[in-house]
């Protein structure tokens, strides 16, 4: 059964609409139903979320809100009710939930002829991709004051460059890549990327990417952040087309890179590695050169791609690792990664065996 967390009575047409609290784990028939009227409104439920608020009438879905880690979502009014003000009832719901939570900063993605309607509970807007998405914040000064607070970092140089790795795990490739990209520059900034959409998690990320890069002076490491945009964890419910998903996340992702981030560090580089293997990964470099090189208002970033390293017959990725670690192969992982995560690697899995 739902779990009530408030509600509330709305008059329209002698109609009473209940607000009720569905944690969807441990409801699965609701997401049925959740889904459903969502595809009737051509959205779709996706599987991150965690918390939908629904509004019913007579036991009948008539609006929704979901909330996935601190992005708000999928929310839909019932035609016959729109502008009634329970898409804003809806939002209060979802923010009131996520505050319980403790999840204090939220970020909704909506199209781009909502984003008055979402200003109006106190959100605003921090990244456009076109006339197809919009990313909004519950702040007006948040982003400001992260990029205030990047410019501490700032460091001295004509060549300032700046790599973003999700290190899933970290590997001999990814050192290669920091070590040939600080060679090139004055200073390095190196960003991991945050949610936890990871097959290791990002605290472990963080801490072996800080054993990899000891002894490479000219590099600070960054603690993820909300404003590099992860393509796991970028929604596409409200988006017909997987290729205009994965092309607004590249937009709204390099965006803020290209005019928050980058101007905050001085960066004027961005490296990457080369992409043999996975045609999205490849597909967004490409797009990466267009957007950073661009004549724009902000500084144009020239981007740089490092031929991949290749080891034992082919190239050192993230994901040959985790496969090799699957099947426990360690004396084919250890040529690929650096002492701490083959240790890493080999407690995990002690760990995992003695849980089973």
């Amino acid at each position: 059964m739902a779990k009530y967390s408030s509600f509330w009575l709305m008059k329209r047409r002698k109609m009473n609409l209940i607000l009720k609290r569905v944690a969807l784990q441990k409801d699965p028939r609701r997401r049925e139903a959740i889904d459903l009227f969502l595809h009737q409104h051509q959205l779709s439920l996706e599987v991150d979320c965690e918390i939908v608020i629904i509004a019913e009438y007579q036991r009948r879905i008539v609006g929704c809100g979901a909330i996935a880690g601190c992005v708000l979502k999928c929310i839909a009014v019932d035609p016959s009710l729109q502008g009634e003000g329970l898409s804003l009832k809806l939002l209060t719901e979802l923010m009131t939930q996520a505050y319980e939570l403790g999840r204090s900063e939220l970020f909704l993605f909506t199209k781009p002829y909502n984003a008055a309607l979402f200003s109006c509970a106190g959100f605003w807007p921090i990244a456009r991709a076109g006339d197809q998405a919009v990313l909004m914040e519950n702040s007006r000064e948040r982003l400001s004051r992260y990029c205030r607070q990047l410019t501490m970092y700032r460091q001295p140089g004509e060549k300032i460059g700046a790599i973003v790795m999700n290190a899933n795990p970290f590997t001999l490739g990814h050192r290669w890549l920091v070590e040939q990209a600080a060679r090139q520059c004055d200073w390095l900034h190196l960003f991991v990327v945050k949610e936890d959409a990871s097959f290791f998690s990002y605290r472990d990320r963080v801490a072996l990417i800080e054993q990899g890069i000891a002894g490479i002076a000219n590099v600070t490491l960054h603690p993820g952040s909300a404003y590099l945009i992860s393509r796991a964890t970028f929604p596409g419910y409200f988006l017909k087309d997987q290729g205009v998903v994965d092309d607004c996340h590249c937009q709204i992702d390099l965006q803020l890179f290209r005019e928050r981030l980058a101007p905050a560090l001085g960066v004027t580089h961005r490296f990457v590695g080369s992409e043999p293997l996975c045609e999205l990964t490849r597909q967004y470099n490409l797009r990466m050169r267009q957007l950073l090189e661009a004549p724009g208002d902000a500084p144009a970033i020239q981007v740089v791609e490092l031929a991949r390293v290749e080891k034992e017959g082919g190239p050192i990725s993230a994901s040959r690792v985790r496969r090799l670690y699957q099947q426990r192969q360690w004396s084919a992982i250890a040529p690929l990664v650096p002492p701490g995560t083959l240790s890493f690697l080999m407690h995990l899995a002690e760990s995992e065996h003695q849980t089973a």
